[in-house]
């Protein structure tokens, strides 16, 4: 899903989805609903995310160097990873790769993401409308849950590897635990792996973590993601515009389990759908009011999502 664009495409995507805001004003604006749930993370609670962070900006070098676990600085950060599989050729399927982290117990998925420059204009195109997933990949799906097709259609382009290579790493490290991660792009189709996953190996305990998460799908969408036992987590990077987009107005939600970074550096937890609060990401960052793209790569409590060898 690469598309060749420029600053100026950027600029014209994000005044195309602002004109649909002013035209038919059902965005959301900022207010200030009772905080009490909206809390500050530990500088413990933080840095258990680090791994995964690295893991995330792992996913964009190249497979060869996943596959050896040479990717210099990110895979340095978590040494003892054992690489299962990796693929991907960057233009038609965004880089992946699985393994076993035995410092954290856990199986890890993670895909590659995508630059700004090159997300924004897909999210804001006002023709993308979201469609339903494919009931034999997701079984048990709500016919009234929608998503992204542009992100279901990454997902199913390497949704057996993926199935293979994790059933594969349960089995050799005996491990129930997996978690999915990934940054822009990544992290939607990671957490698109999350329920596949969740539904093809019952017997796993399936967690994500992304970053600069966009909306995947809709309100039922999210509503079943919530049911469905999945430990999700999704940081944004304090005015990162990503994760606001694509707009409401095209019916779409954010998930749950948002952590929101704001001008300070100060992880906050803010609980629910796309939470109207200053404090959290639907109140801070808005395509009406206030952006900044260049929030998109983080970083994340010091890590960059790009790979840095």
């Amino acid at each position: 899903m690469r598309l060749p664009v420029s600053h100026l495409s950027v600029f014209l995507a994000v005044c195309s989805a602002l004109a649909v805001a002013v035209a038919f004003p059902l965005e959301v604006s900022p207010r200030e609903e009772d905080a009490g749930d909206i809390l500050p993370l530990t500088r413990p609670q933080i840095s258990s995310f680090k791994p995964y962070s690295f893991f995330a900006a792992s996913a964009y070098c190249l497979p060869e160097k996943t596959i050896t676990w040479s990717c210099g600085h990110h895979c340095d950060a978590n040494p003892n990873f054992k690489p299962i599989a990796a693929g991907g050729d960057g233009i038609l399927v965004e880089f992946w790769y699985v393994g076993f982290d035995p410092d954290l117990g856990e199986v890890i998925v993670a895909h590659q993401g995508t630059d700004v420059l090159t997300i924004v204009p897909l999210l804001t195109d006002a023709d993308t409308l979201p469609l339903p997933l494919d009931p034999h990949l997701f079984p048990g799906v709500p016919p009234l849950a929608l998503v992204h097709n542009g992100f279901a259609l990454e997902q199913l382009a390497t949704h057996d590897f993926i199935l293979t290579a994790v059933k594969n790493a349960m089995q050799e490290f005996n491990t129930t635990k997996v978690t999915t991660v990934g940054h822009s792009l990544g992290a939607a189709i990671s957490l698109l792996d999350a329920i596949f996953l969740r539904l093809h190996v019952p017997e796993a305990t399936v967690r994500f973590v992304g970053y600069g998460l966009p909306r995947v799908g809709d309100l039922p969408f999210v509503n079943w993601v919530d049911s469905l036992g999945i430990e999700v987590n999704h940081i944004a990077n304090k005015k990162d515009l990503v994760p606001v987009l694509p707009p409401v107005l095209l019916t779409f939600r954010q998930i749950s389990g948002e952590i929101h970074i704001d001008e300070v550096n100060q992880w906050i937890s803010c609980p629910g759908h796309d939470r109207v609060n200053l404090l959290c990401t639907a109140g801070d960052a808005n395509i009406l009011l206030d952006f900044n793209l260049f929030d998109h790569p983080g970083p994340y409590d010091g890590v960059l999502m790009f790979c840095l060898l």
